[in-house]
């Protein structure tokens, strides 16, 4: 994924089967789109992650590992279709989601993004001898802040849908009241986002935080934006990923000390139909931003050991 000029309408396209393959012939040959798929054997007969270690980044006290599992196919939030989300929450039941927990600890990966609503499920992990980080995401509550505090989450980072709410209505400063709850509750503080432009904002301000977690694409651009960018709105117009915005969140991603967690790198499953593009995806990403940045990949294994594929490629690439 290169740059392109966000002035030239014919140089933004959105990631979409009208610029690559038709998705259909892949939906009859999977049964549904998934989150983070790769190929079946991408990891080939590489050693188990016991025998080749992944690579780590500090968050506060905690090692943790560079590639984290994300939770959105555990929720059934495909970012896709209501198709695909039915099919990943008809197949993540809780002892499902403790299964793929424990593919994802065999194959080196030490840290869970979620949301508090998971909580309970991670401490069973634990209890049955997982080893696992929890990171969450919320907003403002301070009886959940104190709930994930005692549960064993080791940081929080305010949410990034309300996160760029508050900076569109210029209220952004009504995040840093919350991240102070978060600092007083013994949690590491981190803001999620998915505008370049936040980030900015904040390290200008120089707010008292530990880490970000960055979508590399704004996928929530009002009609009149995409209008301005494009010259059209595509249909539908949900969410519309543009190949320009990955290197926009990278460069500000290396600008601040701080770690981030680049999340979304597959463009929620649009980059997913061949391995080249997933491979492409890691290594851009990895190669893109500073040693002590990790990613985010939401999981979906009923198709293949994506949790083995997915660790394979950031010891390749990271």
């Amino acid at each position: 994924m290169t740059a392109s000029d966000p002035h030239t309408a014919q140089d933004e396209r959105s990631v979409s089967p009208d610029h690559a393959c038709d998705r259909r012939e892949f939906l009859k040959a999977a049964g549904a789109v998934s989150l983070g798929m790769v190929a079946a054997n991408l990891a080939g007969a590489e050693p188990s992650a016991a025998e080749k270690k992944m690579p780590q980044i500090q968050m506060g006290k905690h090692s943790i590992s560079r590639l984290v599992c994300g939770n959105n196919p555990f929720g059934g939030g495909s970012h896709l279709s209501i198709f695909v989300n039915h099919s990943m929450r008809s197949y993540y039941t809780p002892e499902q989601i403790l299964k793929t927990l424990r593919r994802c600890e065999e194959a080196g990966i030490s840290a869970w993004q979620a949301s508090s609503g998971h909580l309970d499920l991670y401490r069973r992990c634990l209890t049955e001898g997982g080893k696992m980080r929890f990171l969450a995401i919320e907003a403002n509550e301070p009886a959940v802040i104190e709930r994930l505090a005692k549960g064993g989450c080791i940081g929080v980072a305010h949410h990034g849908e309300l996160t760029d709410q508050f900076f569109k209505q210029g209220q952004l400063d009504k995040v840093n009241e919350c991240l102070k709850r978060l600092r007083d509750a013994g949690l590491l503080v981190g803001v999620s986002t998915h505008m370049p432009d936040v980030v900015d904002s904040i390290e200008s301000k120089g707010w008292d935080l530990d880490y970000y977690m960055t979508c590399v694409y704004e996928r929530h651009r009002s009609e009149a934006d995409l209008h301005k960018l494009l010259g059209h709105v595509p249909i539908p117009v949900g969410e519309v990923y543009l190949k320009s915005d990955p290197p926009r969140m990278f460069k500000v991603m290396r600008q601040t000390k701080r770690p981030c967690l680049a999340f979304k790198i597959l463009a929620a499953g649009r980059l997913c139909d061949h391995r080249e593009w997933v491979e492409r995806a890691f290594h851009e990403t990895l190669t893109s931003i500073k040693p002590n940045d990790g990613v985010i990949v939401g999981i979906y294994d009923r198709y293949g050991d994506q949790a083995a594929e997915n660790a394979a490629l950031v010891r390749r690439f990271g």
